[in-house]
């Protein structure tokens, strides 16, 4: 069973640097409003998909958070039975911390949001607010405007005739996008503030001309009463030209140099590789999805350069980890690590030709998604019973019509779940099912999204005592194909949702005011 750890002893812990992962299973709403720095943030339904790359050394020394603990506990008995040897769960949570007036901060990804205000600050990025950038189009002056969010995110919506660009993507690409538009001015933005800044602070150190941030990005577009555009597929990029390569290969060259970037050869990246069994290693392909899926080397997981260094603490909970990157060169990798070495993660490394090198050393590259199944999450698969949508529709008409649960986020369940279900988050499912259903006889079919989670919340609805619950094959998914009704709303909710935070335009005007101010006010400790 996990030990429990004090506040005094965790924070000795986290002020000497040890190499420590500590976890915040509560959901990120009630993460965002407060939490320990330092922490990652991995709702407990999300542990079984997540920490494995999050955590990826089984052996390291893992705390674990909630509010009081009780959720903590039963997390970290899920850490324990997908091999985690050294968990410890924090004595009365994050409450209890806090009532010994021990550090909070609030907000998602701070580490990376706080790092980009302080590279506007202290590099005196350009910017440009969104009056003027709608003035400047209005009057017809050549712009190239380069949304560096995920493609997902920018067909959602983007400044009107923006066009995708993700962020890890800019150095290699930008020559061949700024020659469809010679003498435009380039104008980096995102949803809020990082992205931007960061993009824009990549030109600028490549030395290009008229180069801006959008200040606030598409918020701050939305707050000077402007319409975005929606469903925008501006998404292929150019292929690197031989001029626009060699031109981002001598940037990454440079900025590996100056930021103590180290490269690894394949030979040398063995060598790492081989070290993964007994001390934290991150292998990480910064490329698009589609390279990765068309194949990579074994072992790397991907995540895109930008959304890296924009969730440093998504992509790597033990600082004191060896971080290594890997694209199809060195360009994109090279500049992954100069921003983490620059956000202070010290053993950073950059794979020297990438996957090319890999392969022409004889080496095989994997195709396909690679994402590891946990053979816990096996087992549940193997066993858990499953209805399709037509037998759940029959039973609900029936005599004894089961309970139905949907376990996701209170916004996908609002979005529309199967009538009269009720949402209960599988982060609290031992916690309160007794509240929904006290007679452990009642059966029960539980939902989701896309019948993932759903499969192990009826695992441990079964190790409970509810024998004759199932999970929805498919999910809501599966229900929504066949063209069955949906319910939409937050019906039969009991508790106000705390467990997603909103992003984008998704915020209401006064939250979309105050985010983007709280996130200002982290670069003010930078002015001299």
């Amino acid at each position: 069973m996990a030990r429990e750890i004090t506040a005094a002893a965790l924070a000795q812990l986290l002020d000497a640097g040890s190499p420590l992962a500590l976890i915040d299973v509560r959901e990120h709403g009630e993460y965002n409003l407060a939490h320990i720095p330092g922490a990652s943030s991995v709702p407990r339904r999300q542990l079984e998909a997540r920490i494995g790359r999050l955590v990826p050394f089984r052996g390291a020394d893992v705390a674990v958070c909630d509010d009081t603990g009780r959720r903590a506990m039963l997390a970290a008995r899920t850490l324990e039975r997908l091999g985690y040897a050294r968990v410890a769960v924090l004595e009365g949570g994050v409450n209890q911390w806090a009532s010994q007036d021990r550090p909070t901060e609030w907000g998602m990804n701070v580490p990376s949001k706080d790092f980009g205000e302080k590279v506007e600050v202290q590099h005196h990025v350009p910017t440009i607010d969104a009056a003027e950038l709608a003035r400047r189009q209005r009057q017809g002056e050549a712009l190239l405007i380069v949304d560096t969010r995920t493609p997902e995110e920018y067909r959602r919506f983007c400044i009107p005739g923006g066009r995708s660009a993700p962020g890890g993507e800019l150095a290699l690409r930008i020559h061949d996008l700024v020659r469809e538009r010679p003498g435009a001015t380039v104008v980096v933005n995102c949803a809020g503030r990082t992205r931007s800044i960061i993009g824009a602070r990549v030109l600028q150190r490549m030395q290009l001309p008229n180069v801006v941030s959008l200040r606030n990005g598409t918020s701050g577009w939305l707050l000077a009463g402007l319409e975005l555009e929606r469903g925008a597929d501006r998404v292929a990029l150019p292929a690197p030209s031989p001029q626009g390569r060699a031109a981002a290969e001598a940037f990454a060259a440079r900025v590996a140099a100056e930021d103590g970037v180290q490269l690894l050869t394949v030979a040398e990246l063995q060598k790492v590789m081989a070290r993964a069994g007994s001390e934290s290693v991150y292998l990480i392909d910064v490329r698009t999805r589609e390279e990765y899926v068309a194949g990579h080397i074994p072992g790397f997981w991907w995540m895109p350069g930008g959304q890296a260094v924009q969730r440093a603490d998504d992509t790597v909970a033990v600082r004191a980890g060896t971080v290594v990157f890997c694209c199809d060169g060195t360009v994109r990798a090279s500049v992954t690590a100069s921003w983490y070495r620059q956000m202070g993660f010290a053993d950073v490394f950059a794979v020297t030709g990438g996957t090319t090198a890999w392969a022409a050393a004889g080496l095989p590259l994997t195709p396909g998604e690679d994402e590891p199944v946990e053979p816990l999450v096996a087992e549940a698969r193997r066993h858990v019973r499953t209805v399709a949508a037509a037998e759940l529709a029959a039973r609900l008409a029936s005599a004894r019509p089961p309970v139905v649960l949907y376990v996701d986020p209170s916004d996908r369940f609002a979005a529309g779940h199967v009538p009269g279900a009720r949402w209960l988050s599988r982060s609290w499912l031992e916690l309160r099912i007794a509240e929904l259903v006290p007679d452990t006889k009642t059966p029960i079919v539980v939902t989701d999204e896309d019948g993932h989670d759903a499969v192990l919340a009826v695992a441990t609805l079964l190790e409970m005592g509810y024998a004759d619950a199932a999970a929805l094959a498919g999910g809501t998914a599966a229900w929504r194909q066949e063209s069955r009704p949906l319910e939409q709303g937050l019906t039969g909710v009991m508790r106000p949702p705390d467990d997603v935070v909103p992003a984008g335009p998704d915020r209401g005007y006064a939250d979309m005011i105050n985010y983007l101010r709280w996130e200002e006010k982290l670069g003010q400790k930078y002015v001299p």
